[in-house]
Formats: structure tokens, sequence, C-alpha cells
């Protein structure tokens, strides 16, 4: 390595290098700007291209190299704020090549996953939502907003992870409103090293069927219930958050203080079962859900 760079140093270097030019650079003159060996720095070009920080361009003999959207040199954790304005710019007007480029340069300029999903990808999926709601875009509009968010949060998950196998989570989502949100905590968990059953939008579940259903699941993800199992339910209304919390309830007690309910959303004053912790802040759940994972080491 050269100079003794590290790997992140030399990505700001690239980046710095490459921000701006429209003809691109070649490997060599790469190497020789950024002071890097040029077998090494070729190594580098071919490891930030698979990464998606690169996009390369052969003409003749020379392999032009050039940066994907989006990419910039960002100092964590005080470019958060900064990241959230740049993520919802291109998430509303630019390109989903972007929006995507944009959280993997974060993740590889040491941005963490869950301040990202808490404090970049949220934000968007309220803002989006107010968009609607004032009628400044449609249906088709929101539903395409919604799944590029959905398809950034994919990237969380594709990060690897070892879980653990005595913190298990089961998310679900009440109603459609909620499966944005649900999906967010399922990312946030999984690169705290839980094991995550994202079961998604279960609206179409709610019938007197869903507890002996919901069971049958428990006994395959669970077998020799290791450590702790959270379910933890999202829902717009307290109806949706009731019944799944009414449902699940039967088989939380059965487990003992092993298995806990977290309701987040709104609930009923005179709701039937009482969860472990109710809250309507993702932030708020996901360090609960920490703490409790500790206290039962």
């Amino acid at each position: 390595m050269g100079k003794g760079y590290s790997t992140e140093e030399i990505r700001k270097k690239l980046i710095s290098s490459l921000d701006g030019t429209s003809d691109g650079m070649s490997g060599v003159e790469i190497s020789e700007k950024i002071g890097v060996n040029r077998i090494t720095m070729a190594k580098y070009l071919k490891v930030f291209a698979a990464e998606g920080l690169l996009r390369q361009k052969n003409i003749g003999n020379i392999t032009l190299w050039f940066l994907e959207p989006g990419q910039e040199s960002f100092n964590f954790p005080d470019d958060y704020f900064k990241v959230e304005s740049r993520y919802f710019e291109y998430l509303v007007k630019g390109t989903e090549d972007q929006v995507y480029s944009l959280i993997r340069n974060c993740l590889y300029s040491g941005g963490t996953a869950n301040r990202l999903i808490l404090e970049v990808i949220l934000p968007s999926i309220t803002r989006v939502k107010n968009l609607f709601d004032e009628g400044k875009i449609g249906t088709a509009e929101q539903n395409l907003l919604e799944t590029t968010i959905s398809k950034s949060l994919q990237i969380f998950n594709q990060i690897q992870t070892v879980s653990d196998p005595k913190k298990n989570v089961v998310v679900i989502a009440a109603d459609t409103y909620s499966r944005l949100h649900s999906e967010a905590a399922s990312a946030a968990y999984h690169s705290d090293g839980w094991k995550v059953s994202h079961l998604g939008d279960m609206s179409s579940a709610i019938n007197i069927l869903f507890d002996l259903d919901f069971q049958k699941l428990i006994g395959k993800i669970w077998k020799q219930k290791p450590g702790i199992m959270l379910v933890v339910i999202f829902s717009q209304t307290s109806e949706g958050l009731n019944f799944f919390a009414d449902s699940i309830n039967p088989i939380k007690e059965k487990s003992g203080k092993r298995m806990k309910l977290v309701l987040c959303g709104k609930t009923l004053k005179k709701a039937k079962t009482l969860p472990d912790l109710s809250s309507d802040k993702i932030g708020d759940v996901l360090q609960w859900s920490q703490t409790v994972s500790q206290n039962t080491e």
C-alpha cells in the first residue's frame, strides 16, 4: 500500500481526483496523482468498481475510470444531515442508481447502517408520505418512491453480519402503510447481529386462525428457544396493533419471560394486551432491544 495509506484514505483521494472529471482518468494517471504503486492501485480500482464506486470504459488499449453517480467524500458523524438532504434530493429528482450509490458510498465512507437508517431513510419515508398527503404527488409516484426506498433498505440487508442465535426477532407490519417502517427496523436489527424474521405486511392474515399460524412459525424459527425472542409489530391503527398483540399474547405467556412484545405505532388506551414496550420511535425500540438482550446474557 502506497505511503502507508489506508483503504479509506485511498477511497477519499480517489473520489477527490475523479470528482468533476468528465473525461475520466487512466489507472496510471490515478496512481501517479494519489502516489500509490500502479500494480497496487490497479487492484484497488477493481475492488472499488466491484463495490459500485467506479465504472470503467475501454478506449483502445486504455482503460478510463469514472466515478459512479452520487459519489463524494463524506466525514461521519458530521455529515449525516448532509446525506439526508442529498438522499431525498436524489430520491425525488434523481435516478435510482444515484440513490443506491449514495447509500453504498456512505457505508464505504464509515457511515453506520443504523444511523443511516434512522437519520437518512426514516425521515425520507415521512417526507414522501407528506408529499402524498399534501397532494403534491400521486399514488403512482408515491409507490415508485417507496419502492426505491425499499430497495435502499435491501442494501443494508446484504451486509455480511454474524447473527447471534440468542437474539431473535420477528417483525410484522399490520398494514400496508407500516411496511417500510417494518423493513427499516428489520434492516437495523440485521446490522446489529439479530436473527431477523421479517413477515412484511400481514394485513391479509387478520383472521381467527392467525394465532395458530403464528405458533407454528415460532416453533420452526425458535425451536430450542435460545436467548430471547422479540415480536415487533408496526401499525398505523390501534386496531391493527391490538389484533396482533391479542393473538400473540397467549403464545408469549407460554414462552415466559424470554418472549417480548413490542408495539410500534398507535395503541388504544383500553388495550387488552400490555406490551413490554410501546413506542412510535424506532430508535427507542432498537435501544431497548439491545438493553434487553444484554440483560438476558
